[in-house]
């Protein structure tokens, strides 16, 4: 497998992910600063010349959650993912995409001072919608399926404490503070993330 990341990019998410599966890879970092995800041989992989990107055999995954649930998958062993069928697959797969379709956008709309869009037109609602399904899909121990930590925990997880370093969630509630420390104190976690995240 081929990894193209970049470490200041949401492939820290995937790389994470990675290491938290132990899962053999080549790591192919993508210097965005110099131009080189807009250059031919990387539009290829991804015509949206972002990364992260996962090259797999014939098979080109993008998207942090995509990459995730993908690698959840191959490797059912390690139990980063509920079997499929389950009854704990529709919870896992809210908390997968829950963070780019819903959180990512409003939080962007609001850094941008966006605040006029009708909640009841955009998939994403408003802030305060987001905030309180955040409190409410934020385990008060655990992991977000219980004591099993998954894929779910890496993307919803990771997109909190994203959040909160970046200042998109200045001020965490309790619960939430308690679960990205949670989140941090895990090995890959530590080994995957630069020290000044932890």
């Amino acid at each position: 497998m081929k990894h193209y990341f970049h470490p200041q990019s949401r492939a820290v998410s995937t790389h994470w992910m990675l290491t938290e599966l132990d899962a053999e890879h080549e790591q192919i970092l993508v210097d965005y600063t110099n131009g080189e995800n807009s250059r031919p041989a990387y539009r290829a992989i991804n015509p949206m010349c972002k990364v992260p990107a996962l090259e797999d055999g014939g098979v080109v995954v993008t998207e942090t959650a995509a990459i995730c649930a993908y690698l959840a998958d191959k490797f059912p062993e390690k139990g980063f993912a509920p079997p499929v069928g389950s009854a704990e697959r529709g919870a896992y797969y809210r908390y997968l995409f829950f963070p780019g379709t819903v959180l990512e956008p409003m939080f962007t709309m609001n850094q941008f001072g966006v605040k006029d869009i009708p909640p009841q037109s955009a998939g994403w609602g408003d802030l305060d919608r987001c905030l309180e399904t955040i409190e409410v899909m934020t385990p008060e121990d655990g992991w977000a399926l219980g004591k099993q930590f998954t894929a779910a925990d890496v993307v919803f997880g990771g997109t909190l404490d994203f959040a909160v370093k970046f200042g998109w969630l200045p001020s965490p509630t309790p619960k939430v503070a308690a679960y990205v420390k949670r989140i941090k104190a895990r090995p890959a976690y530590r080994e995957s993330h630069d020290p000044s995240w932890h």
